[in-house]
């Protein structure tokens, strides 16, 4: 969407099959009725003639679209006293709204003017695309942002029926709505996640990490649409995460299959790379006879070492650096807090029937996407101000950190600020909701109008922050498990984080945030899982085979936010800080899932890590004695 590539567009979605259905969830053709009972009857009326082709299922024998590479330093050349490779995969999950998609569009004839109702995170992108398909000018779309039951990223995508709605409502010059349910939501929606990877670890005996090396396959699915690039150029550059490692080489290949395409979920490719490298980083550990969370401490670069660059990811070619923090002393807060010292002797201990096991990890969270971000701010006769936000809410709390951001900068109480975001008649310009950026990229803008305010003493201003320099949030994360070995079941006892922010600008909604990511973690780790059969046939279409969690299964997270190490690339300090918790979930319970089974010699190295799966490895471990 920000930085498209043109050897991707032979592989973008068409709005209505064509030649081929290529899916299961791909639109074949549009039927409206004035009501759903109608147009469920006249689904009837529809012959299709569909030829079985073989389907693709597994993505190192699907088409390779694109390979990314991130590198750093001469990693293929480095020889090390200690080495280890490993087979390593995440399975295919979803962020799964509470509230499915949705749209209501109108056209006014006689204004030349479409309004569309529904739009979320990405409002004027999504205008942007919708005017280029349908031939009018951006002025002429008006998008309007309701409140919206979670996006996770799933929400900001272009998706056909983004068009589809629209187009008839325009042709057929009546109002027409769509409502997605939850089959085609797990069906239709974009998927993510599902990589295959072959990586290695090398070190010196001391465990200092001098390489990381490998390749990553990723499943994208049947078609790049626009946010497919991210998870694989996500997984190559963060692999090393917030670890000092002077050698790195990834190669991550992007292939088709014949499933739902993919696109970004709470901290895309981050979630991936973070399991790889956090089990390979216990098994090195375990190997050098190295206590795990020292071989992690002698790793993390000094407060004095940063900025720290990662690895250079193309194409296009694209540097990061972590940019501030005190990586050692959250990952000492961690374990304080966690009682590792006690926890860590119950693991590989058999307890009432159950082996316990606690593992410890490190991550980073990159936010704060740019280009730019745009706010107006108009003061009122009663002493108040509006504030208006290119940002989009999809039930962050965004209203309530820019009236906070506000409210301080223009000396205002917080009850006499109004905000009002995302929907494209309020700015000229906006980005929205995306890569933890509302609070940097928005704020900041916030933050420009009000210092215009107070020095022209104007009633109105425009403010702006551009920057494509990232935040790094970092923190850690500890967790304690009991594994059944009857059962394969894994019970999450304790999980706590420990996140820096740079800046908090609201606690409550940052620890919300957080911890409502630890709980999607928990979920793509040891339960959901979307399945396809051989054919290509989608098995899990709806909640009744797609586990979530429920309110009562991980009863005991715990997420404690800093805010230390203000970020210099923004006016606020501020780090993004709303996919953080999900990041180090799969490694840290992988890790804690080994210590529990050590004395059954069992290594996870697939998620999900569920009741079956856990079984079959302990029944494969007895059965090798």
């Amino acid at each position: 969407r920000l930085a498209p590539l043109p050897e991707l567009v032979p592989y973008e979605q068409p709005v209505i099959a064509a030649q081929e259905v290529n899916y299961v969830g791909e639109p074949m053709a549009v039927v409206i009725a004035e009501s759903l009972a109608l147009a469920e009857d006249a689904l009837e009326a529809i012959e299709l003639e569909v030829e079985p082709l073989p389907a693709i299922v597994d993505c190192r024998e699907g088409r390779l679209a694109i390979k990314y590479t991130a590198s750093k330093g001469d990693a293929l050349a480095v020889r090390a006293a200690y080495s280890r490779r490993e087979r390593l995969a995440v399975h295919r999950h979803t962020a799964v709204c509470m509230e499915p998609r949705g749209l209501l569009a109108r056209w006014d004839g006689a204004r030349t003017k479409l309004i569309v109702s529904g739009a979320a995170k990405v409002p004027f992108s999504t205008r942007r695309m919708l005017a280029k398909n349908m031939d009018l000018p951006e002025e002429c779309i008006d998008m309007l942002e309701p409140d919206v039951g979670g996006g996770f990223g799933v929400r900001g995508e272009f998706y056909p029926e983004d068009f589809l709605i629209p187009f008839a409502a325009r042709r057929l010059g009546r109002p027409v709505k769509w409502t997605e349910d939850r089959r085609e939501n797990l069906m239709a929606s974009n998927h993510s996640r599902e990589m295959q990877a072959e990586l290695e670890i090398l070190c010196e005996r001391d465990g200092r990490v001098v390489a990381l090396r490998g390749q990553v396959w990723v499943d994208v699915g049947a078609y790049f649409r626009a946010n497919g690039t991210i998870p694989p150029r996500n997984v190559a550059q963060f692999l090393s995460g917030p670890y000092r490692v002077p050698n790195i080489h990834v190669e991550s290949y992007a292939h088709l299959t014949n499933k739902t395409p993919i696109g970004t979920y709470r901290g895309p490719g981050r979630f991936e790379a973070d399991f790889f490298r956090e089990r390979l980083f216990d098994m090195a550990a375990r190997d050098l006879g190295i206590d795990a969370v020292e071989f992690r401490r002698r790793n993390l670069p000094r407060p004095d070492e940063l900025p720290y660059p990662l690895a250079t990811v193309r194409p296009p070619e694209k540097h990061e650096e972590l940019d501030t923090g005190d990586y050692a002393a959250a990952l000492q807060r961690c374990l304080t807090e966690f009682g590792w010292q006690e926890k860590a002797k119950l693991n590989g201990k058999l307890i009432d029937g159950r082996y316990h096991g606690s593992a410890v990890a490190c991550f980073i969270e990159g936010g704060a996407a740019g280009p730019r971000e745009n706010a107006r701010i108009e003061l009122d006769d009663e002493g108040g101000a509006t504030v208006y936000v290119g940002s989009a809410n999809v039930g962050q709390g965004l209203e309530t950190v820019c009236a906070q951001i506000a409210a301080e900068a223009l000396g205002l109480p917080i009850e006499k600020i109004r905000v009002l975001h995302g929907s494209t008649t309020l700015l000229k310009e906006g980005f929205g909701a995306f890569h933890s950026r509302s609070v940097v990229m928005g704020g900041s803008a916030i933050l420009d109008a009000a210092r215009k305010l107070r020095e022209t003493g104007a009633r109105s201003a425009e403010g702006t922050f551009a920057g494509h320099k990232h935040t790094y949030a970092y923190g850690a994360a500890a967790t304690h498990v009991a594994v059944d070995p009857r059962t394969g079941h894994v019970q999450v006892l304790e999980y706590l984080m420990v996140e820096d922010l740079g800046r908090v600008i609201n606690p409550l909604t940052a620890t919300g945030q957080a911890i409502g990511a630890v709980v999607q973690g928990l979920g793509g780790t040891l339960l959901e899982h979307l399945q396809y059969d051989e054919q290509g046939q989608f098995l899990t279409a709806s909640l009744a085979d797609y586990l979530l969690p429920g309110a009562d299964d991980f009863p005991n997270i715990r997420a404690i936010i800093t805010g230390n190490s203000p970020s210099p690339n923004n006016p606020l300090g501020a780090k993004g800080g709303g996919e953080g918790g999900i990041v180090p979930v799969a490694g840290v319970v992988a890790n804690a899932v080994a210590a529990a089974l050590a004395p059954l010699n069992v290594e996870p190295r697939e998620l999900p890590l569920s009741p079956p799966r856990v079984w079959e490895l302990i029944q494969e471990r007895r059965s090798s004695r």
